[in-house]
């Protein structure tokens, strides 16, 4: 009597979608410019790193203007003006000729610092405290430091996006002119497929910025900047949850834009738009990072939020709710267009020969 061989029984959605991520971070981690990318990124990072540990060792204690009957940290590595009122304090910053002033305060430290048109950090980081911070020109609050870290988180956010952001797209373009794409659908859904390739490439995106991250803390460990560090611990935190939701938003667009048409030489005229969401957000961060209006604004934009809501944490402009709000307007926003992304992927992806057209795209 003869047995019948069992039914292969289908993979579960869940698997299915994991099965198609492991492809795609297998596929790029034999990529060669995907290691080459992720080094280069290293070496600039490191190269910051000694930079800044350079030039903290050659700066000169911060001035400060200190009203009499203050009483500084013993530790503080300040270099301290004695003045007799508030007002001869803020005359000296006003002049540049001190960093900041230190006052006295009722809180429980004892005494507040007034700045110029900045957030003084390096004389936060000498205090070693966090104590209250005035400004007499609200109109700026970013300051040069400001600007190297809008620099460098916007410069992260945007090579990451743009280099897998292209990878993905590049994928199912070349998945769609081999016909391969068609082996699969017939052995999975459209949107498992789509789900696993964001899924993956957000991984490895995910992965080099916790790489990067890691060294910078290291770096900044071992060349004792543990001040810097410091002010940096909470914006890399929420820079890294940003990141995560930001760019699985744009690897949905990324992929449904690819999808739309069927030959590599392609690719840009419809992965354009989806170019210039990251860019334009990007540069207006950095060129606009001391305008404390701008900033806020940007930091609840979906395609900004990534950087402009880090660097605020960054400069103490944000109140905690902030990055919350943020993120969950970033979140709302990441499952509307992961919805329209795939309706575009889906109704897409068969066809080939010349550009599906937006609309053609959405109505199916």
């Amino acid at each position: 009597m003869s047995t019948a061989a069992p039914i292969a029984q289908p993979y579960s959605t869940v698997r299915t979608i994991w099965l198609v991520a492991q492809r795609e971070i297998m596929v790029r981690l034999r990529s060669v410019a995907f290691l080459v990318s992720t080094g280069i990124l290293l070496l600039l990072l490191l190269g910051s790193v000694v930079i800044s540990a350079v030039t903290a060792l050659g700066a000169e204690a911060p001035k400060v203007a200190v009203v009499a009957g203050v009483q500084l940290p013993a530790a503080a590595d300040l270099t301290v003006t004695e003045v007799a009122d508030r007002a001869a304090a803020e005359d000296l910053v006003r002049a540049g000729d001190v960093d900041a002033a230190v006052i006295p305060d009722d809180g429980p430290l004892g005494y507040a610092v007034i700045g110029d048109d900045s957030a003084p950090t390096g004389v936060l980081q000498a205090l070693s405290v966090s104590p209250p911070v005035e400004l007499l020109d609200t109109s700026g609050t970013g300051g040069f430091l400001g600007y190297l870290v809008a620099i460098g988180f916007g410069l992260v956010f945007f090579i990451s996006a743009m280099t897998f952001g292209q990878t993905i797209a590049q994928s199912v373009v070349e998945e769609k002119a081999t016909r391969v794409v068609e082996i699969l659908l017939s052995a999975i859904p459209t949107r498992a497929l789509l789900a696993g390739k964001i899924l993956g490439t957000t991984i490895l995106a995910f992965g080099q910025i916790a790489l990067l991250l890691s060294i910078a803390i290291i770096g900044l460990t071992t060349t004792g900047q543990a001040a810097l560090l410091t002010g940096l611990g909470a914006p890399f935190v929420w820079f890294a949850v940003f990141f995560v939701l930001g760019f699985v938003l744009l690897a949905s667009l990324f992929a449904a834009t690819g999808a739309m048409v069927s030959r590599l030489e392609d690719i840009g005229s419809t992965t354009t738009p989806v170019t210039m969401l990251v860019m334009i957000p990007y540069f207006v961060v950095v060129f606009f990072n001391d305008n404390d209006l701008v900033v806020t604004i940007m930091s609840y934009v979906p395609f900004s939020a990534p950087v402009g809501m880090p660097l605020r944490l960054f400069l103490g402009t944000a109140e905690w709710w902030e990055p919350i709000v943020s993120l969950g307007i970033l979140a709302v926003s990441c499952a509307g267009v992961i919805a329209l992304g795939a309706r575009i992927y889906e109704n897409s992806l068969l066809r080939t020969g010349q550009r599906v057209k937006l609309a053609e795209a959405l109505r199916g």
